[in-house]
């Protein structure tokens, strides 16, 4: 079984290995989670020619496919806007999304489904571009026991500066030394940013990108921190910017890096579970 020729995808490539894997999967294979970029056209625009007055954002909305999310047991467990992104070529993504799959067959049996084909030229019409990585949970640093609670550390959430997640999508350079580099990087940055409030959203090894532009990718990483202003502190500091520049450049041969701001958030439940 393949993702079904029927429907119309204007906004992305299907990788056809990926696609296999995926169709392929034993039954029982465990869970995905599929991490969803995407950029909307200005106004949806119908593959068949009908008029819309709809944005692109709104399409996306009216697509929103619940009904087959349930039949096949899957469930939207992160959503957000994105509010700026730092790193990463055209195009400025505006919202990411995680749907966790019960099994990787289950995303595969979805487009077949008649709720899903039923709604998804919304989707077609209200997306310009899309990115969509299938993952599996990674090992991640554990939390040193003297962390910080928000409540105590110098940039605390308030009304004006709310939690935010920061958003990375890598992909790793063809070097032998690239994932020590980055484990380099990480213990530097965690050093500065653990008495900041950084906490660990969720890491995803990258099985493939179903739906792209023809790029791999290696992992996608969810970081959340108290405030902006707690991230920009981070970011802004001279150990960290070293280390950046000795170990995590050379080891990326790409990336997106996006803040985001969250409207549901159960990435790192949904991992535990």
């Amino acid at each position: 079984m393949a993702v079904n020729p029927n429907l119309t995808i204007r906004y992305a490539e299907v990788d056809l290995a990926y696609e296999q894997a995926l169709a392929s999967a034993a039954d029982e294979d465990g869970p995905v989670w599929m991490v969803n970029l995407m950029r909307y056209r200005p106004v949806a625009e119908y593959a068949d020619g009908r008029a819309s007055t709809m944005s692109g954002q709104e399409a996306d909305d009216a697509y929103a496919p619940f009904d087959a999310f349930a039949e096949v047991g899957a469930e939207l467990v992160f959503l957000a806007e994105v509010e700026s992104q730092l790193l990463g070529e055209p195009p400025a993504w505006d919202r990411v999304a995680v749907v966790r799959y019960p099994t990787h067959r289950a995303f595969v049996e979805m487009t077949h489904l008649p709720s899903f084909e039923e709604k998804h030229p919304h989707k077609d019409a209200g997306m310009a571009r899309t990115i969509v990585v299938g993952g599996v949970p990674r090992p991640t640093p554990t939390l040193p026991a003297d962390a910080p609670a928000w409540a105590d550390v110098p940039h605390p959430p308030t009304d004006d500066d709310p939690p935010i997640v920061v958003f990375h999508l890598l992909r790793f350079a063809e070097r032998p030394d690239a994932t020590e580099a980055m484990v380099s990087y990480q213990d530097a940055a965690g050093a500065v940013a653990v008495p900041h409030g950084v906490r660990i959203g969720g890491w995803l090894t990258v099985e493939g990108t179903i739906l792209g532009d023809g790029r791999d990718w290696d992992e996608a990483r969810f970081n959340r921190f108290p405030s902006r202003n707690a991230f920009f502190t981070v970011a802004l500091d001279p150990d960290r910017l070293a280390a950046q520049a000795e170990h995590r450049e050379p080891a990326l041969a790409d990336t997106y890096a996006l803040v985001l701001r969250p409207v549901l958030d159960r990435l790192s439940e949904s991992l535990a579970g």
